[in-house]
């Protein structure tokens, strides 16, 4: 059996690919080992209960997640999934690679990650390039949903916000100055907490500020993340991640003002994943 995973730092998608073919489709909180420890991985799959009855036979695993750059954080990827594995093979790689898989697959383009944190890679369709950004939501994640969840929050906070909509944020949110410094820097996953407010862009997505954050997060990620590539109008550029697809008519309006050429803009790739691993050779990238 084969075992295919997408993961943010918020959530994970999963994918089992059964002897005769069958998929089962599955979520999860989501892994990065950034933030949780190898015990808290193996916690994970305790609530999973779609898989539990197959974890002795799966045979091959293929896991692609934010956090994941560094030998030593795979390695705790690797290992929590050893121990509830125990017969498989567990391959760990960084989520760029499954955005690269599921957009580009073997053709070249760039790719771009907008989900919780941001992220952006070159391929030529061979290998990826190195890359300067990534920088996580202290440093970096232009365009992200830390970045616009940041925006709102501070706004808000410092009463810069309309009227109208902080009455609305006010009414959504039960946040003040204190509880919220605590959140961020006393509690764990502070990025994901910072994404969490995102969603409210949604809700009013017709109000002028919202549109005008959007557009300045999204110029911000194409300045910053797309434009470092000097070729970068001669490239398809491909999107990945919930804040891509659920505000793509305004990020593509805005890439298109910037000469940028978007192609494909998935919410999650892990459908499209697991299809190309289980029809190409999968090598490192």
């Amino acid at each position: 059996m084969l075992l295919v995973a997408d993961s943010g730092s918020t959530k994970a998608d999963w994918i089992l690919t059964r002897p005769d073919n069958q998929t089962i489709h599955f979520r999860t909180k989501g892994i990065n080992p950034f933030f949780l420890s190898e015990k808290d991985i193996t916690q994970v799959f305790q609530n999973a209960d779609e898989i539990q009855e197959y974890v002795d036979q799966v045979k091959e695993i293929y896991f692609f997640g934010a956090g994941c750059s560094s030998p030593d954080r795979r390695e705790i990827i690797s290992n929590a999934l050893s121990k509830v594995f125990k017969n498989a093979f567990v391959s760990v790689d960084i989520d760029i690679i499954a955005s690269i898989y599921a957009t580009c697959g073997s053709s070249e383009g760039i790719c771009c990650i907008l989900g919780t944190g941001s992220n952006i890679s070159y391929f030529d369709g061979t290998k990826i390039h190195e890359s300067k950004h990534g920088l996580g939501y202290i440093l970096g994640d232009e365009g992200s949903g830390t970045f616009f969840g940041r925006r709102l929050l501070t706004s808000f906070l410092y009463n810069t916000m309309p009227d109208e909509l902080s009455a609305s944020f006010k009414e959504k949110f039960s946040v003040d100055k204190e509880s919220v410094i605590k959140r961020i820097y006393q509690q764990p996953a502070p990025n994901s907490f910072l994404a969490s407010f995102a969603p409210f862009m949604s809700d009013h997505i017709d109000h002028p500020f919202i549109t005008d954050l959007l557009k300045i997060g999204f110029e911000e990620f194409v300045e910053t993340n797309i434009k470092s590539y000097p070729d970068y109008k001669k490239q398809v550029c491909h999107f990945v991640g919930s804040i891509a697809f659920h505000f793509k008519e305004i990020l593509t309006d805005v890439c298109e003002q910037k000469g940028v050429r978007v192609g494909k803009v998935l919410k999650h790739p892990i459908e499209e994943l697991s299809n190309f691993i289980r029809n190409n050779e999968v090598k490192s990238l």
